[in-house]
Formats: structure tokens, sequence, C-alpha cells
């Protein structure tokens, strides 16, 4: 209901508060920062919940787009063995978890059958009524990602029931070589994941 009549409130030109999330703390925050659209200003909203209409539903279809962007991952190991998308986001998400939300590889380990259980009921039923699909995978991401995620599980210890699955990707890692972030461009989506993005929230 907030997020509505925020959306409501500067579509039709006022200003609102704009809160933002501690992921560390789980809680909304205010600073202070206020929100104000100009008369030839779009509004951007980013977050994948967007596809689903009953997020903004008080917005008319006609004054919304809708862009999907995904990892959808197209590359083989070599010609029996596919790269799965799913544990390219995996990698992904793991990397970012740390970085930005404080989570060990064990907790996003732990996740993620509960976030692909929320994909298949909250996201994937919207992904055909979009306007525009971005495939955001890049050839060279799992190389550049692996120097981060290795030591993240290499910390999952034997005794830990997500193991199995950080050995899993341990050996699935030892396929590529690691590639330094340094020449990643700085408005690369792969920076939403390793940090150093020229965008700023």
């Amino acid at each position: 209901k907030l997020f509505n009549n925020n959306l409501t409130t500067l579509l039709n030109g006022g200003e609102i508060l704009c809160p933002t999330f501690d992921f560390k703390e789980g809680s909304k925050k205010y600073s202070g920062k206020k929100m104000s659209l100009a008369e030839d200003e779009v509004l951007v909203i980013e977050g994948i919940h967007c596809l689903n209409d009953k997020l903004t539903e008080s917005i008319p279809k006609e004054l919304k787009y809708k862009i999907y962007i995904s990892a959808l991952t197209v590359l083989n190991v070599d010609y029996y063995n596919r790269i799965s998308t799913t544990d390219s986001r995996l990698i992904r998400r793991m990397v970012r978890d740390h970085n930005f939300r404080g989570y060990t590889a064990m907790h996003t380990l732990q996740m993620w059958d509960s976030v692909n259980k929320g994909e298949n009921q909250y996201i994937f039923p919207y992904q055909d009524n979009v306007d525009e699909i971005i495939n955001s995978a890049l050839v060279y991401e799992i190389g550049v990602l692996k120097t981060y995620v290795e030591p993240l599980l290499f910390s999952v210890t034997e005794d830990d029931p997500m193991y199995p699955e950080a050995l899993r990707l341990i050996n699935f890692l030892r396929n590529f070589l690691p590639i330094p972030s340094d020449d990643v461009p700085s408005d690369s989506i792969l920076r939403e994941f390793i940090g150093g993005s020229v965008f700023n929230d």
C-alpha cells in the first residue's frame, strides 16, 4: 500500500520520503532522502517482483514498460556438459550476498531452494508478459566471480549439510581460469555483484 501510494504521489508531481532497506538488519529505514519527478522524467523501478502487476496495481498498465533482465547462460564446458544457468545465478548471488548483505556462503546455499521455489511461484509466471527481455549473462563472468566465490565455498566445513553442494561448485569452478576484475567496466552488470559500480542508489 505504501509503495503504491508513493508511486501515485510521484506520478502526480508530488514529493515522497525515500526509505531504504537494510539487508543486514532486515528493516526499512528513513534517512530524510526525498524524491520527486520533473515533468519530462521517467520513473525507473528496479526489482524482480515488478513483473507482477499486483506490486504496482495503482498504476495503469499503459503507463508501464516492463524489462526482464536475466542471466541465460549459453555456454558449454565441452560437447557433453553445459554450464547451468542456475549455477551461474547461484554464484552471482553468493558473491553479492557476501559483499553487500553480510551473508555467508552457507546461508546463501541454505536459502537457495527457497529462492528457486519463490521464483517458480512469483516470477516465472509473469516473465512472458514483459515488453523486453535482456540476457545479462557474460561469457567471462564465471572466471571473474571465481576469485570471489572460491574462498566463500572453501569456508563451508565438512560437517555442514551444505558441504556437498559447496564441493560440487568448487569442482565445477576448476574448469575455469581466474580473471582479474580490474578490466570489468564500471557500468557492467557484473559490478552489481562484485562492487565498484558507477551507479549509485
